[in-house]
């Protein structure tokens, strides 16, 4: 199978899977310009309501083909930042649910998500200063939003890779789960991210990564909508709510 990105929605859930198992899942140019469009449509899909990133077997991304960067290093650089920047722009909650190495490119996909639940063994490395290139400014700013300047610095400069431990205490990833587990957890958990309330998680979203022109359209969002009264209503009569806002509707 060639180098691609598969995906499938299962239960209100999106998995996007990296498959390029011949080089430890790099991405391809290709890869690369075709996640922003398939995150559009998965955006617009009305089934989803989560989204997670994943690797094909053992691994989830060694990183960017090394093969592409003799020819354009620039160029390759933008296709990725492009892609990093779609995903962490996603409007509904993402996770990367992370196996074996989370290297590079790899890296910088994983901290565009939301969240990151890692099984035990895997590895973590940001590698440009192996390559003499200069990463990201985006890139760059949101490693260090996750792990602080220390660990940020300690990542880039040396190159070196980390371990769950280390990544768990640092806060790139949320959660470490034992082997054979991580399938089962990220299920779970999904599960409940897609019985929440979108309104609540896209507004949420949005403040978090530190949006400040979007209060009042927000304001504007909780009125218009019954997701706060069928909350409170299902609170009351300890029962499962239905809410029924939609970032896909609400464009």
């Amino acid at each position: 199978m060639e180098p691609q990105l598969l995906h499938e929605v299962t239960d209100a859930v999106a998995t996007v899977v990296v498959h390029h198992p011949a080089k430890r899942n790099a991405m391809t140019a290709g890869m690369w310009r075709s996640l922003p469009p398939l995150l559009d449509s998965l955006a617009a899909d009305p089934r989803v309501r989560a989204l997670v990133l994943t690797g094909a077997g053992g691994t989830f991304c060694a990183g960017a083909d090394i093969s592409t960067l003799r020819g354009s290093p620039d160029e390759a650089q933008r296709l990725a930042v492009r892609a990093e920047e779609a995903l962490a722009a996603f409007p509904k909650p993402t996770l990367a649910a992370v196996r074996g190495h989370c290297v590079g490119g790899g890296a910088q996909l994983a901290a565009a998500c939301d969240l990151r639940f890692a099984e035990a063994g895997a590895l973590f490395g940001v590698t440009p200063a192996k390559l003499g290139i200069v990463y990201p400014a985006s890139a760059t700013r949101r490693l260090v939003s996750l792990v602080g300047p220390a660990t940020a610095k300690f990542l880039l400069f040396s190159g070196e890779l980390i371990d769950t431990e280390r990544a768990l205490r640092t806060g790139l990833v949320d959660e470490v789960l034992p082997e054979g587990e991580l399938d089962k957890r990220v299920a779970e958990f999904t599960r409940t991210l897609a019985a929440r309330s979108q309104l609540t998680q896209a507004a949420a979203k949005e403040f978090a990564d530190g949006r400040t022109d979007r209060d009042g359209h927000w304001t504007e969002q909780a009125r218009g909508n019954g997701d706060t009264a069928e909350g409170v209503a299902a609170f009351l009569e300890r029962r499962t709510p239905r809410f029924t806002w939609s970032v896909s509707a609400s464009g």
